[in-house]
């Protein structure tokens, strides 16, 4: 089965770009993009098991919500890195910060975000990424979700305030601390068939 992978944010412009000109400017245009240090970065599309990953994890989330203060968000609503100009779109977010409600294009109070991890991005959601979100003292759970394998990695933050990081895989309870949650890691992987690496099976790896 081909595999395919998922396309990272392309640089749209050289320019600088203030958050007020990037506010004007992407309401114009026809796809989405990311304000990062100034410059501005296409989102571009992802696999089937991406998608549908994400959407797992918004249902089950947004489920679990319901009649609570907190509100959970998907990829259409930015997230602004507090204390900078940065705006990400994460794959989910959830707030449960009233200051968030003045603000009906972003939110700067996460206390969990969420990504679905590609080939592609999964440096950079580990690095450079993580280290701009840590920077938030509101946010408790960065998790990170694979799309070709059941696993799932939490950035959790104590009551110590350090940082510790959490793996789940098959068979395990995936804790959301941050809002209190416990599911069975199988239900974020509902209905998603992972493509076959080559050789797995144990055959030869040819390449044409």
């Amino acid at each position: 089965m081909k595999k395919y992978m998922a396309i990272v944010a392309v640089q749209k412009d050289d320019r600088y770009f203030t958050p007020e000109e990037y506010f004007a400017w992407e309401e114009k245009q026809l796809e989405k993009y990311e304000l990062i240090d100034g410059r501005v970065y296409a989102m571009s599309g992802g696999t089937q098991n991406h998608s549908a990953i994400k959407l797992n994890v918004v249902s089950i989330i947004r489920a679990y919500l319901r009649g609570k203060p907190c509100r959970v968000f998907n990829s259409d609503l930015k997230v602004n890195i507090l204390h900078t100009s940065n705006y990400t779109y994460p794959d989910l977010s959830v707030t449960c910060d009233e200051r968030d409600r003045e603000h009906s294009l972003y939110i700067t109070y996460p206390c969990l975000i969420v990504e679905v991890l590609s080939e592609t991005t999964e440096a950079y959601d580990r690095g450079k990424k993580f280290e701009k979100y840590r920077r938030n003292p509101h946010l408790v759970d960065y998790v990170l979700v694979s799309s070709d394998e059941i696993g799932i990695d939490i950035y959790h933050k104590n009551e110590a305030g350090d940082w510790v990081i959490l793996n789940y895989r098959t068979g395990d309870r995936v804790e959301f601390k941050s809002i209190d949650l416990s599911v069975v890691i199988e239900q974020v992987y509902e209905e998603i068939i992972f493509d076959e690496l080559p050789g797995a099976d144990g055959s030869p790896e040819f390449m044409v």
